[in-house]
């Protein structure tokens, strides 16, 4: 297992399970420093299951055993403790109490830690096959609503500076249009943090019957988005309170698209140059002219 957060995986993996692998998962996640003094036994007699549950619920998050995960827990600790935010573990629990600074700690190392975790994890080999199809597609179709609507945008507006045809689409009758007229010489991209929202995943399904290669970008490398992919890019959350979901995961997936976007610029070095070099100068025409007092 690459190094990771292995509450951040728990956190990921939870939506998905029911039940008493469910509860494992919540009374790890409530106090991990714990669990690691827990035989697997101790473990399914607090949470009213069993050891048998216990060991379920470890390969059902992708780890061998139990044993792996008290290692995994113990490491993550270690991690926290030599933070260059301190020597304590910093929560993401935030409070109506606490102050601006331990906000300001809390965010920024969820933060920190997302982007990390998702550079740690990142398939290279996904990414490369990714930007090589989108720098030689004729179209390039990017899906995404709510959160990933934005961040659907945010991919359209850098691919489209380096010369790229493409469009993000957030309205799913115009996102399933645009896909019906896709080819196999095209691209599309989903977005969706959990990798089940249907307004991506329809548009994105029926682009791939139409034969061109899809890239899904999400959290759940299990979810139904990226079952329909070709190539699997995912990302890691940041989750704290008052920032769950898309929301918490937005830093991570705009690494994962930065990857992508200075990978296809290599690749289509002379058309990007030479489309960079036709609009560098816009902002700075529009840009507001101080005038001195008079």
């Amino acid at each position: 297992m690459p190094p990771t957060d292995v509450t951040t995986l728990i956190r990921t993996e939870l939506p998905r399970l029911a039940g008493s692998l469910r509860k494992v998962g919540e009374l790890i996640l409530e106090d991990p420093a714990a669990v690691t003094h827990c035989s697997a036994a101790e473990l399914g007699r607090r949470t009213g299951t069993s050891q048998a549950t216990v060991t379920r619920f470890c390969r059902a998050i992708g780890l061998d055993s139990y044993q792996h995960l008290l290692i995994e827990l113990a490491q993550e600790r270690g991690r926290g403790e030599v933070s260059d935010w301190g020597t304590a573990e910093i929560g993401p629990d935030i409070s109506p109490d606490d102050s601006l600074e331990r906000v300001v700690q809390v965010v920024g190392t969820a933060d920190l830690r997302a982007v990390q975790q998702t550079i740690d994890r990142i398939d290279l080999d996904a990414v490369e096959r990714a930007a090589q199809a989108i720098a030689r597609a004729r179209r390039i179709d990017v899906y995404g609503v709510g959160g990933s609507g934005a961040v659907a945008q945010e991919t359209e507006t850098r691919l489209f500076r380096i010369g790229c045809a493409v469009r993000g689409w957030t309205e799913v009758h115009a996102a399933t249009t645009s896909a019906a007229l896709l080819t196999p010489a095209d691209v599309a991209i989903g977005i969706s943090h959990s990798g089940v929202t249907r307004e991506t995943i329809e548009p994105f399904e029926l682009a791939k019957e139409r034969g061109a290669t899809t890239v899904a970008i999400t959290a759940d490398p299990r979810s139904p988005l990226a079952r329909a992919a070709d190539i699997r890019l995912v990302s890691s959350s940041s989750e704290t309170s008052f920032r769950t979901g898309s929301i918490g995961a937005r830093h991570s997936v705009l690494v994962l698209i930065d990857c992508l976007y200075v990978r296809v610029a290599q690749l289509s070095y002379q058309r990007a140059s030479a489309s960079l070099a036709l609009t560098d100068h816009i902002a700075g025409q529009h840009a507001v002219r101080s005038r001195r007092a008079r």
